[in-house]
């Protein structure tokens, strides 16, 4: 009876801290760990549209590189470690640069 008491207080332990241990490492609940996000953005043209993309980017907080493909659109955004950035942010910031993100794929954590 105690073994099995214990184990429920167990669980409710974990499942009360869990969330903490998660907002804390900035992992959020639901989301998957990226440290990478693919952007498909609309009406790059040359390379001054390519270099203020990237300088409205690089202004968010999280954001620790860019590389921005001017034949093909996309961007590859690299995110800090322990931070992170939402879809909305990126759209912003990109809507603010002139262009508009048509799709944003956030990747998994690259593993070494």
């Amino acid at each position: 009876m105690t073994s099995l008491k214990n184990k429920k207080y167990s669980v409710a332990f974990t499942a009360l801290l869990l969330p903490l241990i998660l907002a804390t490492t900035g992992i959020a609940i639901g989301e998957e760990a990226s440290r990478d996000v693919e952007i498909k953005v609309q009406g790059l043209a040359c390379p001054f549209c390519a270099y203020g993309l990237e300088k409205r980017l690089k202004k968010l907080e999280a954001v620790e590189s860019v590389d921005v493909s001017l034949k093909t659109g996309d961007v590859r955004v690299k995110l800090k470690p322990e931070k992170s950035v939402t879809e909305e942010q990126l759209r912003q910031a990109i809507q603010k640069g002139g262009f508009t993100a048509k799709e944003i794929h956030f990747g998994k954590e690259e593993t070494k």
